[in-house]
């Protein structure tokens, strides 16, 4: 692959102002990133609604559900 292939950043992109490293302790302690189909994210607006109910799918599968 020649250099002039690799060099895809445009001009009016401007990073100036960012900062190195700047989320590396989060990752380092550990991330998971999940992405939703369309029309579950429709169901579930924000992850405490995502947690609430695999939660509850969680406690069914282990039969601790409410009776």
């Amino acid at each position: 692959m020649k250099k002039d292939d690799m060099d895809t950043m445009r001009n009016e992109y401007d990073f100036s102002a960012g900062v190195r490293g700047k989320h590396h302790e989060a990752y380092r302690c550990g991330t998971n990133v999940v992405l939703l189909d369309p029309d579950v994210a429709k169901v579930f607006k924000n992850s405490a609604a995502v947690n609430e109910a695999l939660r509850g799918v969680a406690q069914a599968a282990s039969g601790k559900a409410a009776r």
